[in-house]
């Protein structure tokens, strides 16, 4: 039997703005604030305004830490106490690690046996337990 949260499209609901400032409240203790860029040279080009949100800078390499992080402090002590397993090939086996490091939980992460091992090294850096896995997602979910 699953225990997995299941998501629904039909049942999603947007967040609210005071669901998305408790998220704010949670995480950025926790979390790089990292610098909007411009490109002179592309708004020319493109007659608009670009914004880069440079999320490379983040803690863990990529934005996936912001989501990680809410979901994973947001868990029960009960929740928490089981440990966190995902299938990642990368950037979110790293941000779910870490996150469960700062919550002091085990995190599982199967990955394709294929992955770059900089990343396998990153995610047991942050004290991830990887499971490497055929490079199929169908494989993964074994």
């Amino acid at each position: 039997m699953s225990t997995a949260v299941s998501f629904e499209a039909a049942n999603y609901q947007p967040p609210t703005w005071e669901t998305i400032s408790q998220a704010h409240a949670l995480i950025a203790p926790r979390i790089h604030r990292t610098p909007i860029l411009t490109s002179t040279s592309l708004n020319t080009l493109a007659g608009t305004h670009f914004f880069f949100k440079c999320e490379n800078l983040q803690k863990t390499g990529s934005f996936k830490i912001r989501g990680a992080a809410n979901s994973i402090l947001s868990l029960s002590s009960e929740q928490a106490a089981r440990g966190i397993v995902t299938q990642s090939s990368g950037n979110h086996g790293a941000a779910v690690a870490c996150a469960a490091a700062w919550r002091g939980v085990p995190a599982y992460i199967v990955m394709p046996k294929n992955a770059p091992k900089v990343k396998i090294q990153a995610i047991e850096a942050y004290g991830g337990k990887v499971t490497l896995c055929e490079p199929k997602v169908s494989s993964r979910k074994e």
